[in-house]
């Protein structure tokens, strides 16, 4: 291997351990290799990075190892005024070439992958964005656990007999959150009211609602249908502060969000979770393909060829 770097360090990073190993000296000469190991607390964490200051080395390597990897980023892209070079490279990759070690020689090898030039790092945006991303991500949980808590109070209400999702189409609209809000206060609910919730199409079928919610509610079941929508209202908005939280992150990419949104069937929702995965700086993609691979977009093709 043809070495390109004179100081630089290969970390193998644990769940409760990082190994470093600093290699240092002339090129294409054997160089001195040192090894520390450091916790994953974020003193220690602090300790590497003044360590590789000391040793004023600007090169690192470390393998993307589950979420253990962040914080140790976090930490060392500080280092230098930000002018640092990291790179997280695929473990797999790095066990594509010969000599791979599964022992402590682990960050040894990393290093010395790095020192010849041979490690490809992966897409890791800058902070404001993979922060945007953090929210993002957070926000289609919580989407996620909306739709399972509507579930969980649409099957509950098909267990007590209330059929009320056979003619509104949404239950948790205006008309079917109200319906609901007076079957957990009332546990009933007469024609007269149910008259004064439906809007004025679904009012056409109010005989067929009426029958499919003609039941009654018991103490119990009223209390456990109120904490079910409570739930869902706290989750509701818990989603608004998030998507507020976006929005304030956004507002410095006003102009690439416009960009994405114009294309169409991309909304505004759709393009912040677009800019968040992808960023700003599309030179770290190679070429238009590359990104399409990188986003799962270009399938593998797998298919036996034809004898």
């Amino acid at each position: 291997m043809q070495d390109i770097l004179e100081c630089c360090c290969g970390l193998d990073i644990h769940k409760d351990s990082i190994v470093a190993c600093l290699l240092k000296g002339p090129i294409n000469e054997q160089p001195a290799s040192e090894i520390r190991v450091f916790s994953t607390l974020l003193s220690d964490l602090d300790a590497l990075k003044a360590w590789l200051v000391e040793e004023n080395c600007m090169h690192v390597a470390m393998e993307s190892t589950g979420i253990y990897w962040i914080p140790v980023y976090e930490t060392l892209e500080t280092a230098f005024d930000g002018h640092i070079s990291l790179i997280v490279a695929n473990a797999r990759h790095m066990k594509n070439v010969p000599g791979k070690k599964t022992d402590m020689k682990d960050a040894e090898w990393i290093a010395t992958l790095l020192r010849a030039g041979l490690l490809n790092g992966s897409f890791i945006p800058d902070k404001d964005i993979r922060e945007l991303r953090d929210l993002t991500r957070y926000r289609k949980s919580v989407i996620s656990d909306i739709t399972s808590q509507k579930n969980r109070i649409e099957k509950f209400l098909q267990s007590c007999g209330f059929r009320l999702s056979s003619f509104i189409s949404d239950i948790f609209g205006a008309s079917g959150t109200a319906i609901i809000k007076h079957l957990y206060t009332h546990g009933n609910i007469t024609i007269e009211d149910l008259d004064g919730y439906l809007k004025t199409q679904t009012r056409k079928k109010i005989n067929e609602i009426m029958q499919a919610i003609n039941g009654k509610l018991d103490k119990h079941q009223m209390q456990f249908l109120k904490m079910m929508f409570d739930h869902l209202e706290s989750l509701k908005a818990h989603l608004s502060e998030v998507e507020r939280q976006i929005n304030s992150y956004i507002q410095k990419y006003e102009h690439q969000i416009e960009l994405i949104d114009s294309i169409p069937g991309i909304d505004k929702i759709a393009a912040s979770t677009i800019l968040a995965e992808i960023g700003t700086d599309m030179s770290k993609f190679k070429t238009a393909e590359h990104i399409c691979s990188w986003a799962g977009l270009s399938p593998g093709n797998n298919e036996s060829p034809i004898c």
